[in-house]
Order: C-alpha cells, then structure tokens, then sequence
C-alpha cells in the first residue's frame, strides 16, 4: 500500500507537468507548425498517478484549452499539496501519540 503523502506527491508532478505543458503551449502558440503537447494521465496500483508528456498528430493551438488546463492544473496541484500537508501533520501526530 503506498503511503498518502507519496500518492500525493505523484499528484503534483502530474499537475506540474501539465501546468508546463500547458504554458508550453500559450508560450508557442504563434509559431507555424507548432503541434500542441498534452498530458495522458495513468492510475498507478496502489494508488497514485504517472504522467506522459504526447504532441498532438497535427499543428494548431486550442488557447481555450490551454488556459483552462492552466486553471486545472493549478487547482490539481494545491489539492494534493492539502493532502501532503494533512498526511505529513497527522504522521506527526501519530508519533507523538506513542511517546
């Protein structure tokens, strides 16, 4: 069983990653033949996520999606940072209860 504070932890490089990637596209949006790159997203056993980094089979921007992916990640992220905080304070706790 994986503990929570490292499925929470595989939670915000996902979210990471997909903030970059998003970025990545706002930021090249202009350039000609820029293929837009996006983040697949697979459940690990036991808890937890991996994320893959894939470019799009044809060139153009979708800003709309970006900026809501931004918005997304952003939000994934400070979600799984509540959960390591809280998982990191009650491990605390629970060592302080057998002293």
């Amino acid at each position: 069983m994986t503990s929570a504070s490292a499925i929470a932890m595989s939670g915000m490089q996902a979210a990471s990653m997909a903030l970059g990637a998003s970025a990545h596209n706002i930021a090249n949006a202009s350039t000609d033949g820029f293929r837009r790159q996006s983040v697949a997203y697979n459940q690990m056993p036991g808890g937890g996520v991996t994320a893959q980094v894939d470019r799009a089979a044809v060139p153009g921007a979708a800003l709309e999606r970006d900026v809501v992916g931004q918005l997304s990640a952003k939000n994934a992220f400070l979600a799984n940072l509540a959960v390591f905080r809280t998982a990191s304070a009650m491990q605390g706790t629970l060592i302080d209860a057998r002293a």
